[in-house]
């Protein structure tokens, strides 16, 4: 049993028992998530364009399930960890998204092949390509591979347009390798906040990836999916109809990085914050001023201190106080909020906040309703 559980499972149902959850919490709007889920389905739908949300985002079985449920064909993962954790989990249709390379990875990855239906993995290099052919070669079952090109982050991906038509040639000679398509994801493009700007970004980059796309048709190479995009891009994207399907993840969850970027160019969020964190006030011994228990801790720092969405007077103010504490600064003639009252914070950045948890707390209104495991939680390997 996990800690949530132990603490909380007896609050499922009870009307209003939100408030009665120990803090710092993590919790999701059931209602939230579901619209999220369902608006991003109806989007590609209607642009014809499949669904592989990306699940480093949740890290979980049950929205996984919930994502394939409404249309998706399945889900990527970041790392094997995730992959190996969501089978474990009966979830299926895998793609992970980052090269698998080590000899003891390699090893894990065509265990979990055995297993999984549909797994599909990364290359970009040509040593990795016959490391994986060799060892699919020796346990009978073709592995699907996916030819990363570099968009110009010099992350991963093949650097350049006539080294990925030679990769990708070097995967179809090998009758234990079954040439599935190319990935293509603009990583740094995503939080672009001003959409024209971003579309022009866009624009530009998908341009390159015709050219390569032009060199392996020519080369008798045409890749069946050409996957990539993002929450950040995925309506610019949708709109020049390159891709075949769609890596978005933030979109179920929508973070302060993502929710002030103008994602469709109407001015507006596009999508609902529905992870948040229930923090309550700790301390109160300052004017204008509360300390409450979610610091350091307890969410991703690198985008700076959370927003407050609700429990403090609108246009209150948060600053880091240290591994436990946060401060919340109430505006010039406003009350702070007083002794252990619920202050509710919109992460920063979803992804490695959630990574931190080991539980979702899933709400209805006031109401917890579930408690769901993060079952990839710490499966970075």
């Amino acid at each position: 049993m996990s800690e949530a559980e132990r603490l909380h499972r007896h609050l499922i149902g009870q009307q209003g028992s939100r408030r009665s959850l120990n803090t710092p919490a993590l919790v999701l709007d059931l209602d939230m998530l579901d619209r999220n889920i369902a608006e991003m389905a109806s989007f590609a739908q209607a642009h014809k364009v499949n669904l592989r949300p990306h699940s480093k985002t949740h890290k979980s079985a049950d929205i996984a399930r919930r994502q394939i449920k409404a249309g998706a064909l399945g889900v990527c993962c970041a790392k094997l960890g995730e992959a190996e954790a969501l089978a474990e989990a009966g979830v299926e249709q895998l793609h992970i998204t980052s090269p698998v390379v080590t000899p003891q990875a390699i090893t894990r990855l065509i265990e979990l092949n055995g297993k999984a239906a549909d797994l599909m993995v990364v290359v970009d290099n040509a040593a990795n390509v016959d490391a994986l052919a060799a060892a699919a070669a020796k346990a009978g079952k073709p592995l699907a591979v996916v030819v990363d090109i570099d968009p110009g982050m010099h992350r991963t991906g093949v650097a350049t347009p006539d080294g990925v038509v030679e990769l990708v040639r070097k995967v179809t000679q090998h009758k234990s390798l079954k040439y599935a398509g190319v990935q293509f994801y603009c990583g740094r493009h995503q939080h672009i906040k001003d959409f024209a700007e971003r579309k022009a970004s866009i624009e530009e980059r998908t341009e390159y990836l015709k050219g390569i796309l032009a060199k392996l048709e020519a080369a008798g190479l045409k890749p069946g999916i050409v996957t990539g995009s993002g929450t950040g891009t995925h309506f610019i994207d949708a709109k020049l109809g390159v891709f075949t399907e769609l890596q978005v993840g933030s979109y179920v969850f929508m973070d302060h990085e993502y929710n002030i970027c103008d994602l469709r160019g109407l001015d507006r969020p596009t999508f609902e914050q529905a992870l948040q964190i229930d923090a309550r006030v700790v301390s109160a011994n300052t004017a204008g001023m509360v300390t409450v228990d979610a610091g350091l801790k307890a969410m991703a720092t690198e985008a700076g201190p959370p927003q407050v969405l609700k429990g403090a007077a609108p246009g209150s103010t948060t600053r880091f106080m240290g591994d436990e504490h946060l401060a919340v600064i109430a505006p010039e003639g406003k009350a702070a909020p007083g002794l252990a009252e619920q202050v509710i914070l919109t992460p920063p950045h979803c992804d490695p906040t959630v990574n931190l948890y080991e539980s979702y707390h899933v709400v209805k209104g006031d109401t917890l309703v579930e408690i769901w495991p993060v079952t990839g939680r710490g499966r970075s390997r």
